[in-house]
């Protein structure tokens, strides 16, 4: 059934959490097939069973019969089981039960309008402070302190690059309005909140380059805000760190002092 459901806008899943998500998605279109069948027929059903040639004279009481209540019952029932059996505990996986940092990569993801700024940490493992005066949108768009433990920071810009088969862990912010960092190969959309630093997880299954899109509407540069998503082996991945270590120690510290 997800196969087939490829075939009708579901873009292919390439990570391990997708398989969670496509299943919710297989049984929400079950209920809708079900609902829209049902209801169709019914509703055709009353249109021949009370047409006016057969009924010339209004019944003020009105059926007495209780399908239609036990069918609402049993679409309730199907969704409270949608909550409770898939979407709740979803949600538990992918936001409150973050894995360990030990051994994932880890990288931050900051919006502002309209660009996905991707920070690393340097060799060290460790993140840099950020200073809002120090934030320059030409040279240093996350006001990053580059004196102590940010100096091997690697920003890029709409650019962002992650291994294979490792745990991926993202922590997602806004710089001023709210936007919704989008994946939808790797089937994972969460909003960026200023003020708020929210973290998102999943670990690719495939190699291969995506795009990353904006799916909440914040402003009116929303439609150029796209950002590309490259997985790729580790060992391509460690040498693209290195090429980007590279260049940032030939521009030694002119962005920063």
């Amino acid at each position: 059934m997800i196969t087939l459901l490829r075939y009708f806008g579901l873009p292919p899943n390439y990570s391990v959490q997708g398989a969670e998500i496509d299943q919710m998605i297989v049984w929400v279109h079950w209920l809708m097939l079900i609902l829209f069948v049902g209801w169709g027929t019914f509703f055709i059903y009353t249109l021949f069973r009370y047409r006016r040639s057969k009924n010339p004279k209004a019944d003020y009481i009105g059926v007495k019969r209780h399908y239609t209540k036990y069918a609402e019952i049993g679409v309730v029932c199907f969704e409270a089981l949608l909550l409770i059996g898939f979407a709740f505990p979803a949600w538990a996986n992918r936001v409150r039960e973050v894995p360990p940092e030990e051994g994932a990569v880890v990288v931050r993801v900051v919006a502002e309008q309209f660009v996905w700024n991707i920070h690393y940490p340097g060799a060290d493992g460790m993140f840099g402070e950020a200073d809002i005066n120090r934030i320059d949108p030409q040279t240093n768009p996350l006001g990053l302190d580059r004196s102590n433990a940010g100096v091997d920071d690697i920003v890029t810009i709409n650019q962002l690059h992650l291994p294979v088969n490792r745990p991926i862990v993202i922590h997602l912010t806004s710089k001023d309005v709210i936007h919704s960092f989008s994946l939808p190969v790797m089937r994972v959309k969460q909003d960026a909140i200023p003020g708020m630093s929210i973290p998102v997880l999943f670990e690719a299954t495939e190699t291969g380059e995506w795009e990353i899109a904006c799916a909440q509407l914040c402003g009116l540069g929303h439609y150029r805000m796209r950002g590309f998503l490259t997985i790729e082996t580790g060992l391509a991945f460690e040498d693209w760190l290195a090429e980007q270590a590279a260049e940032l120690e030939e521009e030694g510290g002119e962005w920063w002092e």
